[in-house]
């Protein structure tokens, strides 16, 4: 019993660091609230299109610190289930928080963070399948949604190159369907806007898009 309340302890700690929210405490120094703008999420991409670059690079350090954090101090330095579970709780403190009535963000900054406390090389793949999707669709949230879903096959990849400890691939696939569910239950908006035709493009970011538009 002490040994579980102990755990529910660590997790309950990495659900409140992952409440605070980046984006809601950077807006209250400026005296916004970015769930009243643009898209009306709390996350780095709102961030971004209503409150200008600087500020979007705020939140997502914010968002990215707070998840190595809960994992690395509340969940210990190995791959274990403990230490995705406090990644996971802080990502479900992005999304749900409560020191902000429960409407946060997406998740996926506070995801980056946990990627980069268990596994950079998985950081680094889940970068590369967003890149990738950015260039051929230019929809952040699309991208999103796919390299999220990408996660536990580039964990299963991992394990199976001996790129990852064996011992981290049941909570790194655990972590990474709960992740890629939640991803897309956040992203629903974003997913009526795709069948819709209305869902902006990151044309900076759209490699597909310059390019037709050259012929």
């Amino acid at each position: 019993m002490e040994h579980l309340a102990a755990t529910l302890l660590r997790l309950l700690g990495a659900y409140l660091l992952g409440s605070l929210n980046g984006a809601l405490l950077l807006g209250r120094l400026r005296g916004v609230d970015i769930r009243t703008q643009g898209s009306g999420n709390a996350g780095g991409t709102n961030a971004l299109r209503t409150q200008g670059p600087l500020f979007a690079l705020g939140v997502v350090v914010i968002d990215i610190a707070k998840a190595w954090v809960a994992v690395r101090v509340l969940g210990g330095p190995e791959t274990t289930w403990l230490a995705v579970g406090c990644g996971f709780a802080a990502v479900l403190g992005h999304v749900y928080p409560v020191f902000h009535s429960f409407r946060g963000g997406k998740g996926v900054a506070t995801l980056l963070g946990t990627l980069l406390a268990v596994s950079p090389l998985l950081l680094a793949g889940v970068l590369g399948v967003w890149l990738v999707m950015m260039m051929l669709f230019g929809m952040v949230g699309l991208g999103s949604i796919v390299a999220s879903a990408a996660l536990p096959l580039l964990a299963w990849v991992g394990v199976r190159n001996a790129w990852l400890d064996s011992a981290a691939l049941g909570p790194l696939l655990g972590f990474g369907v709960a992740c890629a569910l939640l991803v897309v239950w956040t992203h629903r908006a974003n997913l009526a806007r795709m069948r819709a035709g209305t869902e902006p493009r990151a044309k900076r970011l759209w490699l597909l898009g310059r390019l037709r538009g050259r012929t």
